[in-house]
This record gives C-alpha cells, sequence and structure tokens, in this order.
C-alpha cells in the first residue's frame, strides 16, 4: 500500500505492538512494517497448514521481520528517543536477562545500577503515556489544516525542513503542480520545505513493496520534471526511497 506510513502513525498502540492492522476499506490485514497485505477471506497455506489471514500476518511478522520489537527498537532514535545504552539495556531486558546478569555483561559491577535503568525506564513509559493522551487531546481540538504531514519513518533527516502542516503541504503542491497533482512540475523549488511535499507526493506513484529498476523509476519520474535523474537523487538522499549498491533495483523504504 502506498500509504504505509500514514497507517503506522494512525495505528493504534496494540496495533503497533502486533505489527499489523485491519484495513476496513481494502478488507485486509496489512504488515505495519514492510506493508504486505492479506485478504481477509482468503486461507493461507502455511507448511501443510491452512490459515486465516489474521493468524497468517502473524506467522509473516515472525518469519520475515522476527518480532515487532525488533523493529520498533532498531528504529532512528529520533523516534524511539533511546539512547543507544537504554536500547542494548532494553534488548537485554526483553531476552529476560536477569539484572546481575545484564550487569556482568555491561560490565557495570554493580545489579542496583541496573535497577535503577529499570526504575527510569518505567517512569519514562508512565511520561509518555500521559504525554500520548496529552497529544491525542490537542489533536481533537486542532483543525485538520494546522495538523503536520506525515514522514517516512526511515527518513535520514528529521528536523525543521520536514515541519509542514496539511495546509502548507496543500498550498504548496497547488503552487508546484498548477495543472493538477497528477500533471506536470512547475519547478522544483530551491527550498528544502518545498522538495520534501513535492518528494512525498511524487512518492505516491510507486508500490510499497515493489521492486523497481532504474529505467522504471526514470520512466514514472519523467512523466512530472524533465530532469528525473534529479527527482531521483532526492528521493534517496531524503530517504524515501532506497536502491541497491549497483543501482538496479529501486524500493519505496518503510
Amino acid at each position: 500500500m502506498n500509504d504505509l506510513t500514514e497507517l503506522f502513525w494512525q495505528a493504534s498502540l496494540d496495533e503497533i505492538k502486533q505489527g499489523y492492522l485491519y484495513h476496513k476499506q481494502a478488507d485486509e490485514f496489512v504488515c505495519l512494517i514492510c506493508g504486505k497485505s492479506f485478504a481477509n477471506g482468503v486461507i493461507y497455506p502455511h507448511q501443510e497448514q491452512l490459515y486465516e489471514a489474521r493468524k497468517y500476518i502473524a506467522i509473516h511478522i515472525a518469519e520475515q521481520h522476527h518480532s515487532t520489537f525488533e523493529v520498533l527498537i532498531n528504529l532512528d532514535k529520533k523516534l524511539t528517543g533511546l539512547t543507544d545504552h537504554q536500547k542494548i539495556i532494553l534488548e537485554l531486558f526483553y531476552q529476560g536477562h536477569a539484572d546481575n546478569e545484564i550487569a556482568k555483561t555491561l560490565n557495570t559491577g554493580s545489579t542496583s545500577t541496573i535497577r535503577n535503568h529499570r526504575f527510569t525506564l518505567r517512569e519514562k513509559q508512565k511520561q509518555a503515556k500521559v504525554f500520548l493522551a496529552i497529544m491525542e487531546l490537542l489533536g481533537e481540538q486542532t483543525p485538520k489544516k494546522q495538523t503536520f504531514i506525515d514522514i517516512p519513518r526511515s527518513s535520514k533527516m528529521v528536523d525543521d525542513r520536514f515541519v509542514i502542516t496539511e495546509e502548507e503541504n496543500k498550498k504548496i503542491l497547488s503552487t508546484c503542480f498548477k495543472q493538477g497533482l497528477s500533471g506536470p512540475l512547475t519547478l522544483f523549488p530551491p527550498k528544502e520545505k518545498k522538495r520534501v511535499a513535492i518528494l512525498r507526493h511524487l512518492l505516491t506513484n510507486f508500490e510499497m513493496g515493489k521492486s523497481y529498476t532504474e529505467k522504471e523509476v526514470n520512466s514514472i519520474l519523467q512523466q512530472f520534471y524533465p530532469d528525473y535523474v534529479l527527482l531521483r537523487r532526492y528521493l534517496i538522499d531524503y530517504g524515501f526511497m532506497d536502491r541497491t549498491q549497483d543501482g538496479s533495483s529501486y524500493w519505496v523504504r518503510n
């Protein structure tokens, strides 16, 4: 699905924890990690067993992504808010190691230090719950045009260039795509915020989970702008797309 980033951020806490959600309009279960979808009502075979879509997507996540915990904790620290040290400790906690074992592994020499880390992280969890409730209440009062657009989880540079409201995004696109969003790009402006809005829109022309040759990418981008090489480079540089080292395959980053 093209709107995986939006689905991820709109998913509930329970849906993010399980790694998938049910997309009511499409009547399918969608993996929030890679975007692969499984149609509701279809029976999927696996190791001589048959599974309904809801159970099969859980198998998919376990086999393809190992665990949702592993995926989430390896997201960019700008998204998790975790230091490298906290990340290591959480991984050891998740693996079930005792405090004294973790102390030895990390060479801290004291189990009390590890207990303090447990306490600090639990306090952080409480703060996160309160903050989440505050932001959800705020979101209910904030007009749609004042909310911010979603950005890719994998973006390499999450900074003020991505701070774009829905209203700003609409204005940028209407200015740069004067013949409509499916029409040509009038100009590729120097301001990075405008470029982010344009690249984000162009990305909707590519399917999540599909690999493209360089020629296919060029063909799609050329419909919008003569300098398709420039657009292709920026899609990579801004973390919207990725490619193999030899440039033989391109795909949307999730």
